[in-house]
């Protein structure tokens, strides 16, 4: 399955002019042959938090949505995009939603590490752990930025059958090691394929790093992206994953219960 990455700089609260800049993409990724495109955290609003939720009007969230699903339709191509999710009780969450190429939500996600005071602000942390889906065969699910960067959350996702994580993301400049170092350790301890789609340029003073990824379930690399605007692509291999776990089964042998014991 060929995937493609969208890295771009988002502009912020102008919605019209996101949705542009993912359509264009989709496009060109499905032209491409890509079965599914990868957009950034947050990216049809613009990744501004305090903004998003003093600015951002609930009530046109199911359109903005409607949206998007169109431009899967349209193209004929699954799409991960990433919003706010305003819960039943009235917490918001920022959220990551995954649509067939017929547009139709098949995952979601809420992002449970919340990163930082801006991000604290203006949205509340999520419980639910990551879910899987088969995706054109491949066992897929979802996380959110800062969710990455702990074991845990990659390893849930793992235990619960996922060989392919799909990662938003609204990484800062200046984090270099996060995409070149710990995307691939977790990788390759979890043995999924990991993308990661991060923004670039400059949105609301925020210098974003760019750096987008895609690893192998050995931790190699499968594509890189520079600072820039980029459509990143990779072939995920639906047995990659099942090759790696057989040749080091480190889901096999783990011992949880032993690891709950040390926390006592």
């Amino acid at each position: 399955m060929l995937l493609a990455l969208l890295q771009a700089n988002a502009v912020v609260m102008d919605e019209d002019a996101n949705l542009a800049a993912i359509d264009a993409a989709a496009g060109a990724a499905a032209a491409a042959g890509a079965a599914i495109l990868l957009t950034p955290e947050l990216f049809p609003t613009g990744y501004a938090p305090r903004r998003v939720r003093a600015e951002l009007d609930p009530a046109g969230l199911p359109e903005l949505r409607a949206k998007l699903a169109g431009i899967a339709r349209r193209h004929r191509i699954g799409l991960v995009y990433s919003l706010p999710r305003i819960t039943p009780e009235g917490e918001w969450h920022i959220s990551a939603t995954l649509l067939d190429a017929g547009g139709t939500s098949v995952l979601t996600y809420d992002k449970v590490h919340l990163f930082g005071p801006e991000e604290r602000a203006a949205f509340s942390p999520a419980a639910r752990p990551p879910a899987v889906v088969d995706f054109n065969g491949i066992p897929t699910s979802m996380v959110i930025c800062y969710d990455v960067e702990f074991p845990e959350a990659v390893r849930a996702a793992a235990v619960a059958g996922a060989e392919l994580l799909l990662v938003p993301t609204a990484l800062a400049h200046g984090f270099d090691d996060v995409p070149q170092v710990l995307l691939r350790a977790r990788a390759l301890e979890s043995q999924v394929t990991i993308a990661y789609a991060n923004h670039s340029g400059v949105e609301e003073g925020c210098r974003f790093l760019g750096g987008s990824v895609i690893a192998g379930p050995d931790g190699k690399l499968l594509a890189a992206a520079g600072e820039e605007l980029q459509l990143l692509y990779a072939e995920v291999d639906e047995g990659s994953a099942a090759r790696a776990r057989n040749e080091v089964p480190y889901l096999a042998e783990r011992r949880p219960e032993i690891y709950r014991s040390w926390d006592s």
